[in-house]
């Protein structure tokens, strides 16, 4: 007996295929919408991984700056109390001075020099006087230069020729001088010491 199928199973092959395609679609979108929510969450995590890191590392440096500013505090206290210790002892060793003055220009002062008046301003000092000749005040001036731990830097700021009355009739030429002189402070001066006794002598290391 021949049988005959009358039914559409060319329609029904066609739903067929068409309903797995749809399936298949959909399995897909659910797959990849499963793909991108995994990357998403773990995107998400490692940029609430690193925003942690950069709230740590901006509290680090908060804490930083602020021991900076407590250093940069403490240095300019220490540069105070430098400072404020080098002017005690400045001032301690400044009392001297005067002394170490007097006596260096009474072993220095030469023959035939006379000072009206010293006048001094800081380590400065201005010596004001008289001299018989100008070659007096050339040997004045190499004597404060040579050879004196107090003084230094002897400098002629003027001489000027002039006529003294010694007596009724009696004038003699003299020269009038302003010399300025620099103190050398005890400590500067124990320095040098200290650096020609420690220097090696000549042809030993």
């Amino acid at each position: 007996m021949i049988l005959i199928n009358l039914l559409p199973h060319r329609e029904a092959a066609r739903k067929k295929q068409k309903e797995q395609f749809y399936t298949h679609l959909v399995m897909s979108a659910l797959a990849g919408g499963i793909i991108c929510g995994a990357v998403f969450t773990w995107y998400q995590g490692q940029i609430s991984s690193q925003q942690d890191r950069n709230a740590f590392l901006k509290a680090e440096i908060v804490k930083l700056e602020a021991e900076i500013k407590d250093i940069a505090t403490l240095q300019s206290q220490i540069a105070s109390l430098r400072a404020r210790q080098t002017a005690v002892e400045n001032l301690q060793s400044d009392r001297n001075l005067p002394v170490h003055l007097l006596e260096a220009l009474v072993t220095k002062l030469p023959d035939g020099v006379y000072l009206r008046s010293m006048k001094q301003e800081n380590q400065s000092v201005l010596l004001v006087g008289s001299a018989q000749s100008q070659e007096r005040v050339s040997e004045l001036l190499r004597n404060l230069g040579h050879d004196s731990p107090w003084l230094s830097k002897p400098e002629l700021v003027e001489i000027i020729a002039a006529r003294a009355d010694l007596q009724k009739n009696d004038q003699r030429r003299v020269s009038n001088f302003t010399i300025r002189v620099t103190l050398v402070r005890p400590s500067k001066t124990a320095a040098g010491a200290s650096a020609v006794g420690t220097a090696p002598a000549p042809g030993k290391v």
